[in-house]
């Protein structure tokens, strides 16, 4: 995006947003620093930081330079007449969208209003007198996505193949399972409009934001789902008779056996959809109507590395961080699969990555590289087990190792023997809260004794979604409301809550977004004392929230009362607390 070239130095972009007071002199002081150590433009940089918004600083800048902004969210819809005007690949290189064509005016949406040269282009290649406004670049990119990226939906692919327009190769994977030979399966895989289908479910839940996708055979149907902010919605399927032909093409694309249907298979692909690099981990599994496809969706792009914006509490962050910088020890975190705990793992790693330390990470899989850290992928079936590799990282002289969990006494005994031995030692564990951590390696024969001496901290968390703020509307309930949800409210006043009607940005569901709550439990003498005379989990819980510790259900109800999610999904996710 432009970033006010007319004002000749970023020094005078920064005066002019204090002078405004968009943001403080401390602001622009700490984004200039920022600017100095990683380069960029200063805009960018204030961006990053969370000092304004992309669609802020366009309209500041389109202020400044006397053009409109435009909000092209909230613009409505495009003409599919006015985005013929413009070919798609002028749209994306120039990062422009064509928005409206009144009389001989065509007014182009731009993130940089200043390039004079496109906007010369366009008015020779149109034969139209060009108006430009301004908008957010991350808007435009949206709007090209939606107007010029879905070429085709499922049912002008279908209809192409009922037309007869597809060739024969198809009409093979109709018959049953055991005649058709693999030769049929690889040209059915390899067959245009089933490439096609393919490439529409992929691009569908990167633009969705989808975290899995699920492609399920019934007995007469074949049924798509998008795993959305943790809970699954149905799209548009294809039909029952293309399941070989898509499964093939999904295998093909993993390198997988396609011969292969009575056992499961596992395998990666690497994909390029809608300009961003996406890994896809893929497993097959052979179920009573056919193999079931689940694609996990690694989008290194979304990952969020900033441990301020995960969702902690402010009072809970500075405890979190001072635990992590411990010279020794083990910090656990705990949850549920799709609980976001790799995130907040990889988040910490992030924060204490620099160039005197050695940090080395053994995981199965390896779900986002991170620069400067040794990862190795577990492969058990070599032997090359978390134990084995955690066994080998204590001969490669490391400061900080993270293991992706904890599954056996083996691996937890090694884990100990490193926190031991003076390094600091991160890991995951399956448990319902922080407390039963304690529980849980116990059970698995680890002395208390032990436990005690090297377990520093232990996290449970949750993701709850986020409500949407685009249709964010209040309401009042009544204090009694409040203590029946088993929450302390002393006043009798009703209390404001949040909700989301649902609307186009959040696919009527209310809710854009996740954010983790945190349970956090530091290991301190007194709990160790319960640790050693093997106390139950509810007595070690209890002595924590003596100690201030905020429970998963505190910290939930935390956010709905800031109005970042809601009632509704408090009670999804987390349990109610003993009294």
């Amino acid at each position: 995006m432009v970033l006010l070239k007319k004002t000749g130095t970023h020094k005078r972009l920064g005066e002019m947003l204090v002078e405004t007071g968009i943001i403080t002199s401390e602001q622009l002081q700490e984004a200039l620093e920022e600017q100095k150590k990683s380069g960029g433009r200063l805009g960018q940089n204030l961006m990053a930081l969370g000092y304004i918004t992309e669609d802020v600083m366009a309209a500041f800048v389109g202020k400044q330079l006397g053009i409109s902004y435009v909000s092209l969210s909230e613009y409505g819809e495009i003409s599919g007449d006015v985005t013929k005007i413009v070919p798609e690949n002028i749209c994306r290189h120039q990062t422009l969208v064509p928005i409206s064509l009144e009389e001989n005016i065509l007014t182009i949406a731009m993130a940089d209003p200043l390039n004079v040269f496109t906007v010369d282009d366009l008015r020779v290649m149109t034969g139209y007198e060009i108006k430009v406004v301004i908008s957010s670049e991350a808007e435009i990119k949206s709007a090209i996505e939606k107007y010029y990226g879905n070429k085709g939906s499922m049912e002008d692919i279908l209809k192409t193949m009922d037309d007869g327009k597809s060739g024969g190769t198809l009409e093979l994977v109709q018959q049953e399972e055991e005649q058709v030979d693999i030769a049929s399966l690889e040209a059915a895989g390899e067959e245009a409009p089933v490439v096609k289908i393919v490439n529409l479910i992929l691009t569908g839940a990167v633009k969705s934001g989808a975290s899995d996708i699920h492609i399920e055979p019934f007995e007469k149907s074949l049924r798509t789902r998008y795993r959305i902010d943790g809970v699954l919605h149905e799209i548009s399927s294809p039909p029952k008779r293309l399941t070989s032909a898509i499964i093939s093409r999904i295998k093909i694309m993993a390198n997988l056996d396609i011969a292969e249907r009575r056992l499961p298979q596992d395998g990666r692909i690497k994909v390029k959809v809608i300009g961003k690099e996406i890994d896809l981990r893929v497993s097959i599994l052979p179920t009573a109507f056919g193999e079931k496809v689940v694609m996990r969706i690694l989008d290194a792009s979304a990952l969020c590395l900033d441990l301020t914006k995960l969702g902690f509490e402010p009072d809970v962050l500075p405890i979190y961080q001072k635990h992590i910088e411990i010279p020794y020890g083990i910090c656990l975190v705990t949850g549920p699969t799709g609980s976001g705990k790799s995130t907040t793992l990889y988040s910490s790693l992030s924060t204490l990555n620099y160039p005197d330390r050695n940090i080395m990470t053994i995981e199965d899989p390896v779900e986002y590289v991170l620069e400067g850290i040794n990862q190795v992928q577990a492969k058990p079936d070599i032997g090359l087990t978390f134990a084995a590799g955690l066994r080998s990282f204590l001969r490669q002289d490391p400061d900080i190792i993270m293991v992706g969990e904890i599954r056996d006494a083996e691996t937890a005994e090694i884990a100990i023997n490193a926190a031991l031995t003076g390094h600091l030692v991160f890991s995951t564990l399956h448990t319902n809260d922080a407390a039963g951590a304690v529980t849980r390696l116990t059970n698995m024969g680890i002395e208390p004794f032990l436990t005690a001496s090297t377990v520093v901290m232990v996290i449970a968390q949750r993701l709850v979604r986020v409500i949407c703020e685009n249709c964010k509307e209040d309401y009042q309930v009544p204090a009694q409301f409040i203590r029946d949800l088993g929450q302390k409210y002393e006043d009798d006043k009703p209390v404001l809550l949040y909700r989301g009607k649902g609307c186009d940005r959040c696919t009527n569901t209310g809710y854009r977004g996740r954010l983790a709550c945190y349970e956090i439990m530091v290991i301190e003498d007194e709990i160790r004392d319960l640790i050693l005379e093997r106390a139950s989990t509810h007595l070690v819980k209890q002595k924590s929230r003596e100690h201030g510790m905020i429970t998963l259900r505190e910290a939930a109800f935390r956010k709905v009362l800031n109005g970042v999610t809601t009632v509704e999904e408090m009670m999804r996710v987390t349990f109610a607390d003993a009294g």
